[in-house]
């Protein structure tokens, strides 16, 4: 796991993941894979190419987590996995700081609700808002 500081933000989320906008940004054809960051149970359920790397998005039947893979290892860059509840827009869980590897895990217990989700490498970033309604 990261060791980066986790931060639970209320309103307006930090990081790039804003309630109420999204950033569209063409991704590059990514190697990156998921290595069952999330833990044992997770399945990748969607992913969002980044240029460097893929944020993925995985559930296990209660719980959804975010995790932000670069594709190669290298010197630390910025980087984030964010997730939140769409309904009322309290709490956002982002993982942000300058990595190697991966940005997260992240979770939210979402069974039955929509998530809003996205991450960051460098200065690329995406977000989506009120999917995967479960």
């Amino acid at each position: 796991m990261s060791n980066a500081l986790k931060i639970v933000a209320s309103g307006v989320a930090a990081a790039g993941i804003a309630t109420g906008a999204a950033f569209f940004v063409p991704g590059t054809a990514a190697a990156a894979t998921y290595g069952n960051q999330c833990g044992a149970g997770y399945s990748v359920i969607d992913t969002h190419d980044l240029r460097g790397g893929t944020i993925f998005l995985t559930y296990n039947g209660e719980k959804n987590c975010v995790v932000t893979v670069r594709d190669q290892p290298g010197a630390a860059v910025r980087m984030a996995a964010g997730l939140e509840l769409s309904e009322g827009k309290k709490d956002v869980t982002i993982d942000e700081g300058q990595f190697t590897e991966y940005a997260g895990p992240v979770y939210v217990s979402a069974k039955g609700r929509c998530i809003d989700w996205g991450g960051i490498i460098g200065d690329d970033k995406w977000q989506i808002f009120n999917v995967h309604c479960q």
